[in-house]
């Protein structure tokens, strides 16, 4: 009687390689959506997060809480500023009022080693909105005061608007 070999054949083998390298290729592009859309997600936040601290600042200016000489626009002067933080006139302990705890980074910003402010384009009060998107990165940063943030990435979404645009 023949001895019979147990085991899988070449063939089947090859075929289930190939099987597994066509969901392997069907997969890719779907990681690479998913891990664009995550990217958009932290874009939106962060520029929320910067967008609603700056908005406070305003407000916390016209309310009379931030002393400013009359040439200053009720904005902060820098993102920093937002972070740590600024003297509160109408407290009598003088105590500092913090918009922001961290300024988070622009998540399409390609260098890791830039500070997080480093990674945003920002526009000044005085300054066009059509400014921020001429300029080069970078060259907003001697503005007087900081009115807006956008990403400086040249990217564009899944939604059709450039990451500038946001």
């Amino acid at each position: 009687m023949p001895r019979r070999f147990s085991g899988f054949t070449l063939i089947e083998l090859l075929v289930t390689l190939v099987i597994l390298a066509l969901l392997a290729t069907a997969a890719t592009p779907m990681m690479q959506l998913t891990t664009k859309r995550s990217k958009e997600q932290e874009l939106r936040r962060a520029l929320w997060q910067i967008r609603d601290a700056i908005d406070a600042y305003k407000q916390a200016s016209d309310d009379g809480l931030i002393s400013l000489s009359k040439e200053r626009s009720g904005y902060p002067t820098s993102l920093f500023e937002l972070v740590s933080g600024v003297e509160n006139s109408k407290d009598s302990k003088h105590r500092r009022i913090i918009f922001l705890r961290r300024i988070p980074r622009d998540p399409f910003y390609p260098d890791p080693n830039v500070p997080p402010d480093k990674t945003w384009g920002k526009r000044s009060y005085r300054g066009s909105f059509q400014e921020g998107f001429s300029i080069n990165e970078g060259a907003s940063d001697d503005t007087d005061d900081v009115y807006d943030v956008y990403s400086l990435s040249s990217g564009v979404g899944l939604n059709g608007v450039p990451y500038r645009e946001w």
